[in-house]
């Protein structure tokens, strides 16, 4: 991928998702839609009971990092891609007292967003960060554990993520993201596909490629664990969202339905900082 490419994904991303926070809807449809494809209603009653509703519609991920990530009192956590800060702020009230939660959001209006749910949700341990999830603005070691939610996915340099991530956990410390996954590569007709990248899918890692870069990275114990396989029906319902100018020309969406059925997944994926250098 050339650094043109690069910057351009970066800022149709950045757009879509200021759009998306003035409007505070969802950005891949399920927060309309009973198919859920992207596993939203991970989130349970007892969770939305403690979020402002504010927070909960501009939810705009693919699972609940916060039930896999094992959070304690005493934790600082970090969420890579904050958005509207759900995660943040169920995250600040799992880690309390003594904890700290970090949210991180390249988009302004994002910050703003979260920064107004903040203020809803009475919750004070929480601090929301203007920066990249490739350049990440805290200290080496100060982080225990590192969640985020669909948000990897959009990046376009994933090494880069994965390496701050490893850089600023704590020896001992836990990567534990929600994200989505392949089986296999996508055809090459729909990786450039803007639409697709802003939505979800088109720059998703395969899942032994996540691995392999989790462990390049310094990463033990990567894994990947699929929560939500997408079927025909839940691919037909996300290419009813695609516009027409979205469609590259010649490409046949029934054949690229047939094509991707059982291919893209949501999953957990998981990985820990060694305690000392060759550890584990």
């Amino acid at each position: 991928m050339t650094i043109h490419e690069a910057d351009e994904i970066r800022t149709a991303v950045r757009d879509h998702y200021a759009g998306l926070a003035l409007t505070a809807s969802s950005c891949c449809g399920p927060a309309a839609s009973s198919l859920d494809p992207f596993g939203q209603g991970q989130y349970d009653e007892a969770d939305r009971a403690l979020i402002p509703e504010e927070a909960l519609v501009a939810s705009l991920g693919c699972g609940n990092p916060t039930m896999l990530a094992e959070l304690a009192p005493g934790d600082v956590v970090l969420d890579l891609g904050s958005g509207g800060g759900i995660d943040v702020l169920l995250s600040a009230r799992r880690v309390a007292p003594g904890g700290r939660a970090y949210g991180l959001d390249m988009t302004p209006e994002m910050l703003a967003l979260a920064e107004a749910n903040k203020t809803r949700s009475g919750v004070e341990n929480v601090e929301f960060l203007l920066g990249s999830i490739e350049a990440i603005p805290l200290p080496d070691n100060s982080v225990d554990v590192i969640i985020s939610n669909c948000v990897v996915n959009l990046s376009a340099d994933k090494d880069a993520v994965f390496r701050e991530a490893f850089r600023v956990l704590k020896p001992g410390g836990r990567l534990a993201i929600s994200d989505i996954v392949l089986a296999r590569a996508l055809p090459a007709e729909l990786t450039g596909v803007m639409a697709l990248w802003t939505g979800c899918i088109a720059g998703a890692l395969t899942q032994d490629d996540c691995v392999e870069r989790m462990r390049a990275a310094g990463f033990t114990d990567a894994s990947i664990e699929p929560t939500n396989v997408f079927g025909r029906s839940e691919l037909e319902g996300l290419a009813a969202d695609l516009k027409p100018e979205d469609i590259p020309a010649g490409l046949v969406v029934e054949d690229a339905i047939s094509q991707l059925d059982g291919v893209i997944r949501s999953a957990f994926i998981r990985g820990t900082k060694p305690t000392a250098a060759g550890g584990s």
